[in-house]
């Protein structure tokens, strides 16, 4: 039963989410806030904090430009890694993009940036139209040629040629072939307005919650599958060894690094506003 102080929180229903707030959500955390938790696919929770909605939120590290104002970024909690990108996929291999059409999952994601910056450097004259729609509308769009090709993310990574499709290529694979760091997908934020201490204590819950989880992986295998009812549960568990990592349980010196140089560069291109020189510390 939520509590009426209990803090607004916003995650997706995708396993990594649920894997990692297992512990926090269901009361395991000690002295942890409680929490009153809604689900929503990252798209809506972008929107939701560019409108002050929530207390806390995971969103796409491309809308941090414009939410960090209202915003913290918390250390912890969030997604980066290695080999966890997204994937451009076509119906056939080595297709050529400019000019094409393009299904994305939202055009203030980071999978979005990560495509855009890829694109400047292997479309020279430029990709056609973008089509936003829900990242599960992608695969079937591309597929049935509604789209030429599609920009892709989650457990998209591993079903794809279920769907008869090829991986032109990864924007992941792009981004850590040019900069050596690790692709920054999702983050946690939590309201300013909540004050330096109550801030801390949402990072060290969040850290907290990740470590129960891989201390006791089986915990948290009910709410996981409880909202990942349609995924293979080994899809599930790819998914969660994927996106949840170091860099959940802490972001370090390489994650900001991370976060940073994907936003400068977006900057450059004109994709995102730049960013103040603190705008990603924390209290």
């Amino acid at each position: 039963m939520t509590t009426p102080d209990a803090l607004k929180i916003a995650y997706s229903p995708c396993p990594n989410d649920t894997f990692v707030f297992d512990a926090w959500a269901h009361g395991r955390v000690p002295g942890a806030p409680a929490l009153d938790v809604t689900f929503a696919d990252i798209d809506i929770t972008n929107g939701m904090a560019e409108r002050g909605e929530f207390d806390v939120l995971k969103v796409s590290y491309a809308v941090l430009p414009w939410v960090l104002e209202e915003y913290a970024l918390l250390p912890c909690g969030g997604a980066l890694g290695r080999g966890c990108g997204p994937l451009v996929l076509t119906c056939e291999p080595g297709a050529d993009l400019t000019g094409k059409r393009i299904a994305v999952p939202g055009e203030r994601s980071t999978a979005y940036l990560l495509f855009r910056l890829w694109a400047a450097d292997v479309v020279p004259d430029g990709v056609g139209e973008i089509v936003v729609m829900p990242f599960h509308e992608i695969m079937p769009a591309v597929r049935d040629g509604k789209v030429d090709a599609g920009l892709v993310i989650h457990e998209a990574r591993f079903t794809y040629q279920d769907y008869g499709l090829h991986s032109l290529a990864d924007m992941g694979g792009h981004w850590e072939d040019t900069t050596g760091l690790p692709i920054p997908l999702g983050a946690i934020i939590a309201k300013r307005s909540l004050g330096a201490e109550r801030l801390r204590e949402l990072a060290d819950a969040a850290r907290t919650s990740v470590r129960m989880a891989w201390d006791d992986p089986l915990a948290s295998r009910p709410y996981v599958r409880e909202h990942a009812q349609e995924m293979d549960p080994a899809v599930a568990d790819q998914h969660i060894g994927l996106y949840v990592n170091e860099f959940t349980a802490d972001l370090g010196e390489s994650g900001y690094a991370a976060v940073r140089g994907l936003l400068t560069r977006a900057a450059a291109e004109g994709l995102v506003p730049p960013l103040g020189p603190d705008a990603l510390a924390f209290v």
